[in-house]
């Protein structure tokens, strides 16, 4: 829930700066892109301190090396949110996180399938969270391609 919480309240935030008068913060796609780099510092930040040992169980016993995956997809979630961060690497960065959602997202499965019966851990909310985040991902994606062939023309 906190990688959630995360990108909400980034957004929000940012979104009434750039509401306020901060003119870099005041197009909508800036502001997703702040709320997916802190949740996405966030989750790769956890690959590697307090969780490590939680997301290594979650990786689906079919994987090879599940230590060696959850350092590599912390890796790749903290080069991501960096890129977010930057106009010109945003959009690819957002297409590769997409990418590495629906990869992970077994994981997920794996998790809710074996855990304790905690409603936190059921598979409908991790779903529905991930298609969150997921839907954040995309739309950079595309306000980036809408924006080059308004550009084009």
């Amino acid at each position: 829930m906190e990688p959630l919480i995360t990108l909400v309240v980034v957004t929000a935030v940012l979104l009434v700066a750039g509401a306020a008068g901060v003119r870099k913060l005041r197009p909508w796609p800036v502001a997703v892109r702040g709320g997916l780099a802190a949740m996405f510092v966030l989750t790769g930040v956890v690959h590697f301190v307090h969780m490590r040992e939680e997301l290594i169980a979650m990786v689906p016993p079919a994987l090879p090396a599940p230590g060696l995956l959850v350092t590599i997809t912390g890796v790749l979630e903290l080069l991501g949110a960096a890129g977010l961060l930057l106009r010109r690497t945003a959009p690819w960065s957002a297409a590769g996180l997409a990418a590495l959602l629906v990869v992970m997202f077994p994981a997920n499965v794996h998790k809710a399938l074996t855990a304790p019966a905690d409603i936190t851990d059921a598979l409908l909310p991790r779903t529905l969270m991930q298609v969150v985040f997921l839907a954040a991902a995309v739309s950079i994606v595309v306000h980036h391609v809408r924006a080059r062939r308004v550009e084009m023309r």
